[in-house]
């Protein structure tokens, strides 16, 4: 079973939003991370990139396959998690700990098209 956090925000390509004022923290989800294995390396962007909802901002390569990461929100990168350069296998760990990157929201309306644990929940379990 996998785990679902309450009071974050979910994609239909199982990125995960938790915000914090202006800013969001964007990782996969922990289903996707069971569905795709051992993660062996995670393509991220720079600081500074512009990510746009619904546009590929990265990719998450384990040893079955690679998926591109789809951002579920627009801004502004601020920081990415330098520490899966090192040690990628810390999505598999926890996936929601490990978050890839920090992005300052340019339009959180944006929010309102994602699916709260509830709803992610269900379409995972379809």
């Amino acid at each position: 079973m996998s785990k679902i956090i309450d009071g974050l925000y979910y994609s239909e390509s199982h990125e995960f939003v938790k915000v914090e004022g202006d800013f969001g923290y964007v990782g996969i989800t922990d289903y996707a991370q069971h569905e795709l294995g051992n993660v062996v390396y995670v393509d991220m962007p720079e600081v500074d990139d512009e990510v746009e909802a619904g546009e590929d901002f990265g990719a998450v390569e384990s040893v079955k396959a690679a998926s591109d990461l789809v951002s579920p929100v627009s801004g502004t990168v601020v920081e990415v998690n330098e520490a899966l350069d090192d040690e990628p296998g810390l999505i598999n760990k926890d996936a929601f700990e490990n978050w890839i990157i920090k992005v300052e929201l340019s339009d959180k309306s944006e929010l309102d098209g994602l699916m709260d644990a509830a709803a992610y929940k269900a379409f995972i379990n379809e």
